[in-house]
């Protein structure tokens, strides 16, 4: 199990896998349709990315989860705001980098419809 710095350096972004791809040979990341709608790319803490992938994600196959040093993004454009639940998420203000992801995890769907991710 992770220490409490590895939770405190890494943010996750729940991203499908084509997409992925498309950024690393752009070289970055713009972010969802709905993280353009919104103004920013949207983050999990690794507490949070249960609850993302059943609220944002549900049946959907073929995801990635990336590990992403929070260090390596913009400090003045990561923050932690209040949303669901009056829980705080990361949202980055700005584009990501391939170069700022530290672990790609394949997000499998189960038989029943769940997602099953090991990170």
């Amino acid at each position: 199990m992770p220490d409490r710095e590895e939770y405190d350096r890494l943010v996750y972004k729940i991203i499908p896998t084509c997409d992925w791809e498309a950024a690393c040979v752009a070289g970055v990341y713009t972010g969802s349709a709905d993280d353009q709608r919104d103004g920013y790319i949207h983050f999990s803490t690794r507490e949070q990315v249960r609850g993302t992938l059943a609220r944002h994600f549900a049946g959907q196959d073929n995801l990635l989860l990336l590990a992403v040093v929070a260090n390596d993004l913009d400090s003045s454009a990561l923050k932690y705001e209040t949303s669901r639940r009056g829980e705080k998420f990361p949202h980055l203000y700005g584009n990501l980098f391939p170069s700022a992801v530290e672990a790609r995890y394949m997000i499998h769907l189960t038989e029943a419809g769940e997602h099953s991710v090991e990170f």
